[in-house]
């Protein structure tokens, strides 16, 4: 029995061009393969029969019936023209120059990240587009991008690997000196309610109503998906995912925020959708690839069409994954409430791997896609974190047309996490956080404070994108343990 996948080459060998069929047939090759009646060669020779002839199959009584009526009863299969009878589809051209687009704080912005923008401004279904002042490099579109594309368009690597990472916060109508006299209930509260980590679970769940949603039965790709979000409900993954609980002072009154000036407490927390995120935006950037042959510097920048089946089921997803991730974060920021025995007077969220469906300054519609950007539209309140020693801020968006009503979603790197790991030791870290007064429960050298560009000259780039309402001091922060980065 051969033990060989199928691959979309073998489908375009045999005429099957189409993503429906090739999915279909897949799944029923991988299955006939295993049973061992046949092999990987034979499968593919009785699958071209059926597509030249799915008569002679129809009358059978086994797999082979079901896939002759599946191409009798569906009219997607093209005759591939001789310019498509390749191993990859006709590499799809960018356009010779970039559109026009923004870039707030260009003199911080690394080069290579400014030229991935331009990559995208070049792509022939881009309409707009600005650079963050925190942008540095990504896969496809740099984070801090922000691109709009066609209204019938999404780019799964323009929204990124972390679907729906968002901020959250819930504050406390408690005084700054609880944050001392009570410092280590609050850290035990961290300590006991999180969980963190690559492929971290938990057992522990507190509310699951999210799972009741008819959603998660849309498609067997979010159906299979499932478990693995149940499991991971509540947690929290490495990199610079956070719970902290810090001090914030409430520097002018806004009816969206609604809370007196003043100081407070407040617990700040920094993550997505886990793996569930993670592994929609891989099935769908791969199919999303098998559909445009991109040049290779844009290869990451293939679009998924609505209209089609693999779109919407990613769309989907996505918009599936975004309540999934505000869920993980309300179900963390509960526990930790539960133990400390105080609700909060207020909770502030927002996304910032996401796209929307949106429209521009003239009324063109668009699908706009912040990787690593907050909303900025004047409806829009946020939070921009700096690192674990640098405060954030609470925002509220201006609606800047020029930056497409968006704004920094961090203070963006400085350097890699390979360069952090070579450059920055566990003794200079615990140098940086002890100066700052910080206490930190786990952390990693590549998430250093020294990593990150700047807080106040990333606020001074964006000051016509942004109020700020009030300013977030980090007291005591809680990240993945070291060994607990990757698996």
């Amino acid at each position: 029995m051969s033990k060989q996948k199928l691959t979309q080459s073998d489908f375009h060998k045999i005429g099957i061009y189409d993503i429906l069929f090739i999915k279909k047939f897949g799944r029923a090759g991988k299955k006939l393969i295993r049973s061992g009646k046949y092999s990987k060669e034979e499968i593919l020779i009785i699958f071209h029969q059926i597509i030249e002839n799915p008569e002679d199959f129809i009358h059978r009584n086994d797999a082979f019936k079901a896939m002759a009526e599946f191409v009798l009863t569906t009219d997607k299969l093209v005759k591939p023209t001789e310019k498509e009878i390749t191993d990859e589809p006709e590499i799809q051209n960018l356009n010779p120059d970039p559109l026009y687009y923004k870039i707030f704080g260009r003199e911080q912005i690394e080069q290579e990240a400014i030229d991935q923008m331009d990559t995208a401004m070049r792509l022939p279904i881009s309409r707009a587009g600005a650079l963050m002042p925190d942008a540095h490099v990504g896969y496809g579109l740099p984070i801090g991008g922000v691109l709009a594309t066609k209204n019938n368009v999404v780019i799964p690597y323009a929204v990124g690997v972390d679907i729906a990472c968002r901020m959250c916060m819930s504050v406390f109508e408690l005084p700054e000196k609880s944050i001392r006299s009570g410092s280590n209930k609050l850290k035990n509260a961290l300590i006991n309610n999180t969980v963190f980590g690559v492929g971290e679970e938990t057992d522990s769940h507190l509310k699951t109503e999210l799972f009741d949603k008819k959603e998660w039965q849309e498609t067997k790709t979010i159906r299979e998906l499932k478990t693995l979000a149940y499991r991971q409900h509540g947690t929290s993954g490495a990199g610079n995912h956070f719970v902290e609980w810090g001090i914030l002072n409430v520097m002018r009154e806004d009816p969206l925020m609604n809370i007196p000036k003043g100081e407070y407490i407040a617990l700040l927390s920094h993550s997505g959708s886990r793996g569930f995120g993670a592994q929609i935006a891989k099935i769908y950037s791969d199919i999303a690839r098998q559909k445009q042959n991109l040049p290779n510097q844009a290869k990451h920048l293939a679009w998924l069409d609505l209209n089609s089946e693999e779109g919407m089921e990613y769309w989907i997803a996505m918009n599936l994954a975004g309540e999934y991730a505000s869920d993980n974060h309300h179900e963390i920021h509960n526990k930790i409430v539960r133990e400390i025995g105080m609700k909060p007077i207020k909770m502030i969220e927002n996304h910032h791997n996401f796209a929307w469906k949106e429209k521009l300054e003239d009324g063109t519609e668009v699908i706009v896609h912040r990787k690593g950007a907050t909303p900025a539209a004047k409806e829009n309140i946020g939070i921009i974190p700096g690192s674990m020693t640098h405060p954030g801020f609470v925002i509220r968006g201006k609606a800047d047309a020029s930056s497409l009503n968006s704004a920094s979603h961090g203070a963006g790197r400085v350097l890699s996490r390979k360069k952090a790991i070579k450059t920055i030791s566990p003794k200079d870290l615990k140098i940086m956080i002890d100066k700052a007064g910080i206490e930190l429960i786990g952390g990693h050298v590549d998430e250093a404070p020294t990593v990150y560009k700047n807080i106040d000259r990333v606020m001074f780039y964006q000051k016509n994108l942004v109020d700020i309402i009030a300013k977030f001091t980090p007291k005591i922060v809680r990240m993945a343990d070291p060994d607990r980065w990757r698996r």
